[in-house]
Formats: structure tokens, sequence, C-alpha cells
């Protein structure tokens, strides 16, 4: 594969909703993206709050069944068997999953060290792992993976805690499963930048 540039790589990426649990790359390169994303994306008053949970091979599968058996009793079974098959069909049939946490323990000590500042901390924290999120999404893309971003908390919050013995202070924000894409993804339509992006000089 041609490296692309880094706005070839932007507008490369999509959400993949149709994966298999193949890598084109091995686990140790996934590793290095998460490593490189983790050390050099930045963060406000550089905090350094995102803290990332890699799941390869039955600790992927172990986190989808979670999110089953957590929905399974929450929605009628109607519902439930949709759900359960857009899970089994596009999340779990992937490689593996990312975990995206904020470290809560970070936010509360600069809201304490800048009190003007205290309100903007949780969403300046949120936008930390939004940044970390593109990042990671876009180098798996590149690599040959295909991934999609998932919001199944706060709902397994508690569950994923005591699996994995997650520290307390980290709070789960996103998941994100990935694997080798079985099609091309659609790429959605855009507002003109005419109607978002202003310009003055």
């Amino acid at each position: 594969m041609a490296t692309r540039t880094f706005k070839e790589a932007l507008k490369h990426r999509r959400s993949y909703y149709a994966i298999n649990g193949n890598s084109p790359i091995s686990d140790d390169d996934i590793k290095d993206i998460l490593d490189f994303a983790i050390t050099h994306v930045p963060s406000a008053f550089n905090s350094q709050s995102t803290r990332l949970v890699l799941l390869l091979k039955e600790h992927h599968h172990k986190f989808w069944n979670i999110v089953k058996e957590k929905l399974q009793k929450m929605l009628p079974e109607d519902r439930f068997i949709a759900t359960k098959e857009k899970i089994e069909q596009s999340f779990d049939s992937g490689y593996g999953t990312i975990l995206f946490f904020e470290d809560e323990n970070v936010v509360k000590k600069l809201q304490e060290n800048f009190p003007p500042y205290e309100a903007k901390f949780p969403v300046w924290s949120e936008q930390t792992s939004a940044m970390h999120q593109l990042a990671i999404w876009t180098m798996l893309e590149d690599s040959g993976l295909g991934a999609s971003l998932q919001h199944y908390n706060p709902l397994i919050d508690e569950d994923i805690h005591r699996q994995w013995n997650i520290p307390e202070n980290w709070q789960l924000i996103a998941q994100m499963p990935f694997g080798t894409p079985l099609k091309e993804s659609e790429e959605k339509p855009k507002l003109p930048v005419s109607e978002t992006v202003k310009t003055f000089k």
C-alpha cells in the first residue's frame, strides 16, 4: 500500500460495519498505533488524561458478550434480536476492540489547580479523547483495517471495570471495534464548506 499523505488518510477514513476477525498487521503493530497516539496526540494543559485498553482474541469477544448480556436485560425481545445481530455482524465479528477512557483524577486535579476553568476541564477532557479516537481510527484504516466508533457506556461501565480490573477513576468514553473490511464503506454526504467555514482577511 502506497503511503498516504495526512490529508489523504483523513479523507479515506470511514465507519466500517462489515468486518471480519482477521488483521493485515500484527498485534505489535496495532499496539504501536496506540502507543504512538497516546504519546503524540495533544491534550489541554498537557493533561495527558486519555487511557486506552486494547482487547484482542477472547478478550474482544468477552467484551461484546458483556454488551449483549446487558442489552438483553433491558430491551424487549423483538428489539434485542436486531441489536444482537448488529453486534455479532458488525462489532464482535472483528479482530479487536479499543476502549477509550479518561482519567477523572487528572481532570479533578486540574479543576483544583485552575478554578477559573473548573467547568471547562471535563469538556476539554472529552475533546482530548476525541482527538485520540480520530488519530487511532485514521491510522488503523491507513494500515488496512476498518473500524467504527460505538458508545455503550455507561450501561456497561461497572461490568467492564470489574472484568478487566480497570481503575475506578478511568471513565469509559467510547469503544472502537476493528477488523478487516469486507466491503467498501459508503461516503456520507457533507455540508458545503461555504456553510460551515468563514474566512476574514
